[in-house]
C-alpha cells in the first residue's frame, strides 16, 4: 500500500513539474508498399487519451477544424481517391456549434491509397491537421508533418522501366489537399484589428514582411522561467484541488453525522466500548482503534476505486452524458427515499454476518467488523454523499482524489466517537434522537434533488435534447428552494415527519435562506448572470430570451497591434487566450467578465487583446517556426496564436489569461479556469499594482 501511494505521489509531482502543454492525441504515420506493386497506401493511426476525441474529415462550415491530410509535395505519384477511416465516427449533436459533430475517441486510422508512377522522383510531402477535445475544453489546431522518397519504397524493376519515359508533367511538384481541395489556397487577407482604436494604432505598427513571424521578436521571447517565479497557479493546480477535494470531504461527513442512520449510533456505539471493559483506559482506546478503522475502510475504498478504474477513466466518467444520466436517475431515487416514499436498506444477511464477525473475534480484528458494520448500517443516508463526492473528485483529474476526498469524509465520521469516548460525560449534553433527524433527511432529500439536475444537465448538453435549457433548469431551482422553505416552516408535512407544534429558530433561518436564494435566481429567467450558481446551471447560450447585454468584448485580436497601442497609451495589457469551440471560455465570459468591477478593470485599466487559438483564417504566407527541434508551418491565424502561446508561455489550453507590461514581460502568474469572481479582481488588481511599481 505504501509504494502504491509513493508511486501516485511521485507521479502527479512529476505531471506538475512539467509544462502545461497537452498532447492528448498521438499519430504514428506509416507507408505500406504493398509488396513492390504501383500502388502503396500511406496509414495515418491517430490514438486519442481516454477522455478525448478527434474530429472527422469534411465536418460542415462553421464548425470545429475538421481532420485533413494536405500534400504539399507530390512528386512521381498520384492520389488515389480521399482518405478511408478504418472506423465509424460517433455523431453527436453540439449545441455550441448548433450541428451534429462526428469525431472518434481510442484509436482510428485513416488511410490514403496512392499510385507511383515514377519510382525514381517519388516524393510525398505534407502534414495532418486535426483538433482534439474532451467534453470541457478544447486545445488549438495542431499539424504533424510527414515525409516519404524513394528510399520508402519498392518497385518492381519492370514498372520502374516503363516509368522512365514519364512526361515532363509528372517531374513538377504539386500541392494536393486532401479531403477538401482548393490545392494551395493561401491566398485570404490577413484578419483586420476590430475597428476600436483601429486609426490609433496604425502610425505605431510597422507591416511585416510576408512569410515572417514579427517584427518584435522582444515580444515573443519566452517568459516561461518568469512566471515560475511568480509561483504561477497552473503549477500549483494540483495542491488546491486536493485540499478542496479533502474539505469537501469533510463537509460531507459533518452532514452525513446528521442523518437518521449515523447520529442515533454515536451514544450506543461509545457506550458500548466502555461498559466492554472496567479499565476506562482501554475503553477509549478501543473507541480511538474503531475511529481510526473507519478512515482506514474509507482510504482503502477511495484507492482502491482509483486503482480499479484509474484516474483517468474516472475523469472520463464524470463527463460522461451516459454516465451522468444514470447518477441522475440514482440521486433522484435517493432523494425519492429521503422525502420517505421508501426505506433504502442493503440486505440484512450483510449487517448480520459482520455482526457475527465482530461478537467472535477479539481484539483489533473485532473492532474492524464493528467498524465495516457501521459503514453497511449508514449506507443509505452516506451513499449519497459519498457518490457525490466520488464524482466531483474524479472531475478534479486528481489520481489520489478519491482517496483524499474519502479521508475527509472518514475524518469527519470518526470524530464524534473517539471525543466522546474520552469524555463521556459529554454524551449527557448530546441532542437526542427523534423527529429533528428525519427533518434533516428531508432537507437532504430537496438538495440530492437540486444536485440531481447539474448531472442531467451535463447530459442534455451533450446530447442537445434541449430538455434543460438555462431558463428551465432555474425554474426547477425555484421551485425547489420554494417548497424546502415551506417544509422548513411546516406547512409541507411527509409521511415519517413529526408534528411541528411551532418553528425554532434555526428552522426560521433555514427558511429565510432558502426563500432568498429563490428570490436570487428569479432575475436569472431573464439572463442575469447569477453567479452564484453558474457552476451548476446550464451555460448562459442556452437561455431562450436574455435581456442581458453587459458582456466584456475585446479592443484587439492582434498581439502586436495591442501591444503597440498599449505603449502609446501606457496601459498593461491582458491577453486573453481563447477558441470558439471553448465552452470553459464562455462560461468565464458570463459568470466572471460580467461582474461590474472585472468588467470596469478590463475595458478601462487593461488593453485587452482576445487571441483565438482555432481561427482558420489563412496568413498571407505559411511561416516557418523551430519548434522541438523540427520544423512547422504556421498557416492560420490560430496556428500563430497557438504558437505564441506555446512558444511564450508554455501552454495550450484554454481559458488562459496573461497579464503583461508593453515589453511583453509577465505582471504576474497566470490564471486558468476557475469563475471565482474575488479571485479574478486580485488576479486584475495585483497586475495593476505590478505595472504601476515598474513605472
Amino acid at each position: 500500500m505504501k509504494k502504491l501511494i509513493s508511486s501516485i505521489m511521485l507521479a502527479l509531482i512529476a505531471l506538475v513539474a512539467q509544462a502545461q502543454i497537452l498532447t492528448p492525441v498521438k499519430w504514428k504515420i506509416k507507408l505500406d508498399d504493398k509488396g513492390g506493386a504501383p500502388e502503396k497506401e500511406i496509414v495515418f493511426t491517430a490514438t486519442a487519451d481516454k477522455g478525448w476525441h478527434l474530429y472527422d474529415m469534411n465536418l460542415p462550415e462553421g464548425g470545429p477544424v475538421s481532420t485533413s491530410f494536405k500534400f504539399e509535395t507530390l512528386n512521381g505519384a498520384e492520389l488515389v481517391g480521399q482518405p478511408v477511416p478504418s472506423v465509424k465516427p460517433t455523431t453527436v449533436y453540439d449545441e455550441q456549434f448548433a450541428m451534429n459533430l462526428r469525431w472518434y475517441p481510442g484509436t482510428v486510422s485513416f488511410i490514403q491509397k496512392l499510385k507511383v508512377t515514377d519510382p525514381a522522383k517519388f516524393k510525398a510531402e505534407g502534414e495532418v491537421e486535426f483538433m482534439a477535445c474532451n467534453d470541457e475544453t478544447c486545445l488549438p489546431p495542431d499539424q504533424i508533418p510527414f515525409a516519404f522518397d524513394k528510399k520508402s519504397i519498392h518497385v518492381d524493376p519492370a514498372m520502374a522501366a516503363s516509368a522512365s519515359s514519364s512526361t515532363e508533367a509528372d517531374t513538377k511538384e504539386i500541392t494536393a489537399e486532401q479531403p477538401n481541395g482548393q490545392a494551395g489556397a493561401e491566398g485570404s487577407e490577413e484578419a483586420e484589428s476590430p475597428v476600436l482604436a483601429a486609426k490609433e494604432t496604425s502610425a505605431t505598427t510597422s507591416p511585416k514582411a510576408p512569410g515572417s513571424l514579427t517584427d518584435s521578436p522582444d515580444l515573443w521571447s519566452p517568459v516561461i522561467d518568469s512566471l515560475k517565479s511568480f509561483g504561477d497557479a497552473t503549477v500549483s493546480a494540483a495542491d488546491t484541488s486536493w485540499l478542496f477535494i479533502f474539505f469537501a470531504g469533510f463537509l460531507g461527513g459533518l452532514i452525513a453525522l446528521l442523518t437518521p442512520c449515523v447520529w442515533p449510533m454515536i451514544p450506543m456505539t461509545v457506550s458500548f466500548f466502555l461498559k466492554r471493559t472496567k479499565d476506562r483506559k482501554k475503553a477509549i482506546r478501543d473507541a480511538v482503534t474503531y475511529g481510526l478503522s473507519i478512515i482506514v475502510i474509507y482510504l482503502v475504498m477511495g484507492l482502491l476505486i482509483t486503482g480499479i478504474f484509474g484516474a483517468s477513466a474516472l475523469n472520463d466518467l464524470s463527463t460522461n452524458a451516459i454516465f451522468n444520466i444514470i447518477f441522475f436517475l440514482l440521486l433522484v431515487v435517493f432523494a425519492v427515499s429521503f422525502l420517505g416514499a421508501f426505506e433504502l436498506v442493503l440486505p440484512a444477511s450483510w449487517t448480520s454476518k459482520l455482526d457475527s464477525k465482530a461478537d467472535s473475534t477479539t481484539g483489533i480484528l473485532s473492532i474492524f467488523f464493528m467498524s465495516f458494520t457501521l459503514v453497511l448500517v449508514s449506507f443509505s443516508c452516506t451513499g449519497p454523499i459519498i457518490g457525490t463526492l466520488l464524482v466531483q473528485a474524479a472531475s478534479m483529474g486528481t489520481a489520489v482524489g478519491p482517496a483524499i476526498g474519502m479521508f475527509g469524509f472518514a475524518l469527519a465520521l470518526s470524530i464524534p466517537f473517539s471525543v466522546f469516548a474520552i469524555f463521556p460525560n459529554m454524551l449527557q449534553s448530546m441532542p437526542k434522537s427523534g423527529g429533528w433527524l428525519n427533518s434533516v433527511k428531508v432537507v437532504l432529500g430537496f438538495l440530492e434533488l437540486a444536485l440531481a439536475l447539474k448531472f442531467l444537465s451535463v447530459a442534455d448538453l451533450a446530447y442537445g435534447w434541449r430538455l434543460l435549457d438555462r431558463e428551465v433548469f432555474v425554474v426547477l431551482w425555484i421551485v425547489i428552494f420554494i417548497l424546502l422553505g415551506a417544509y422548513l416552516l411546516g406547512k409541507i408535512k411527509f409521511s415519517h415527519d413529526s408534528e411541528v407544534k411551532y418553528v425554532s429558530v434555526p428552522r426560521l433561518f433555514m427558511a429565510i435562506i432558502s426563500f432568498a436564494f429563490a428570490v436570487y435566481m428569479v432575475p436569472g429567467l431573464w439572463g442575469a448572470p447569477l453567479k452564484a450558481i453558474s457552476a451548476f446551471a446550464p451555460p448562459l447560450y442556452t437561455q431562450d430570451f436574455n435581456l442581458y447585454k453587459n458582456e466584456v468584448h475585446a479592443a484587439f485580436d492582434d498581439y502586436e497591434s495591442g501591444m503597440a497601442y498599449a505603449k502609446k497609451v501606457n496601459k498593461p495589457v491582458m491577453i486573453d487566450f481563447s477558441g470558439f469551440g471553448c465552452v470553459n471560455c464562455r462560461k468565464m465570459e458570463a459568470s466572471v467578465w460580467t461582474d461590474p468591477k472585472v468588467k470596469q478593470h478590463l475595458e478601462n485599466d487593461y488593453v485587452l487583446i482576445t487571441l483565438m487559438v482555432d481561427d482558420k483564417t489563412k496568413l498571407p504566407r505559411p511561416i516557418e517556426i523551430q519548434e522541438n527541434g523540427k520544423t512547422r508551418k504556421l498557416k492560420t491565424i490560430g496556428d500563430k496564436w497557438s504558437y505564441l502561446q506555446r512558444s511564450k508561455f508554455g501552454s495550450n489550453a484554454q481559458p488562459f489569461y496573461i497579464l503583461l507590461n508593453d515589453e511583453g514581460q509577465p505582471l504576474g502568474p497566470s490564471y486558468a479556469f476557475d469563475e471565482d469572481v474575488s479571485k479574478y479582481i486580485q488576479f486584475l488588481q495585483n497586475g495593476l499594482k505590478e505595472f504601476k511599481k515598474e513605472k
